[in-house]
């Protein structure tokens, strides 16, 4: 009878420190100290924990990722939908989003563009299935930094939190340590890193989404030369199991940015059985 009790307190503890069985009696895993050691978690700029949103009309999940995250060293602010979600936001933009694509007929995805119309805060974008890969897909070229699959786990989750936001703090490390850096031209256009802001050769504003200005930039530090789709994948940041094809969308939207005829390009040229080339000098400012 020892014996079997002592099985079963093993099988317990191993369930509690996956972190489920709270979850399916419906209680509170217990919390630990608030942000006990900051310096794993805290912003450059301000030296503070890091502010992340989390927007899941799932109130478990939405419990489960709050406690998790808050136990390692970041300030979690919930919301269910788009209402609460613009009300935080204007309160206080946050250092990273976590998104559910799945908040119902479509929000997600109306919500990621309202965020990119606004904003340039990093974006994780959570999805239902895993062989839906066209979620992922759209949501990465609308702006998302990253994405993730439920079921989840919640080290991953965390995992891919921290490195987006050492991207994020690197690219602006890079843009204080050479601000000059920051501006180019190329065949009659303009773009300055410091403010994104890319101009036509009329004087004319070019909006980008994230993922093409990302694209661009992958271009620009690499003219003339010949690049792989995997190198733009990985330059763009788009995981590599998300079908390659999705750089061939990215770079026709790109194309119709810059191109005359986008169906005869002169400026982003394709290389058979290489990948593309942009054909135009880069010259700094």
């Amino acid at each position: 009878m020892s014996e079997l009790r002592s099985n079963a307190r093993g099988k317990r503890r191993t369930t509690v420190a996956a972190g489920v069985s709270y979850l399916r009696r419906g209680r509170r895993k217990p919390s630990l100290a608030i942000w006990p050691n900051l310096s794993t978690s805290m912003t450059a700029a301000n030296n503070q924990p890091s502010r992340v949103f989390v927007v899941e009309d799932d109130p478990v999940m939405l419990r489960m990722v709050g406690d998790y995250l808050e136990q390692h060293n970041m300030r979690v602010v919930s919301a269910s939908g788009r209402q609460e979600m613009v009300q935080h936001f204007a309160v206080r933009e946050p250092d990273l989003v976590i998104l559910d694509l799945r908040l119902g007929q479509e929000e997600g995805f109306d919500l990621l563009r309202e965020i990119r119309s606004r904003s340039d805060v990093p974006v994780i974008i959570t999805t239902g299935h895993r062989r839906d890969e066209i979620d992922r897909v759209v949501g990465l070229e609308l702006g998302a930094d990253d994405y993730i699959t439920k079921p989840f786990s919640l080290r991953e989750l965390l995992a891919r939190i921290r490195a987006v936001l050492r991207r994020q703090e690197a690219g602006r490390a890079a843009r204080q340590r050479d601000p000059e850096r920051g501006r180019c031209k190329f065949g009659g256009w303009q773009l300055d890193r410091r403010t994104r802001r890319l101009t036509d050769p009329d004087g004319t504003p070019v909006a980008l989404t994230k993922g093409e200005y990302a694209l661009l930039i992958a271009f620009l530090d690499a003219p003339q030369r010949p690049l792989s789709r995997e190198h733009l994948l990985q330059a763009t940041r788009v995981h590599e199991d998300v079908f390659d094809r999705s750089i061939d969308v990215q770079i026709l939207r790109l194309r119709r940015r810059l191109e005359t005829d986008p169906s005869a390009p002169s400026i982003i040229r394709t290389e058979r059985g290489v990948g593309y080339v942009f054909a135009l000098p880069v010259e700094p400012l």
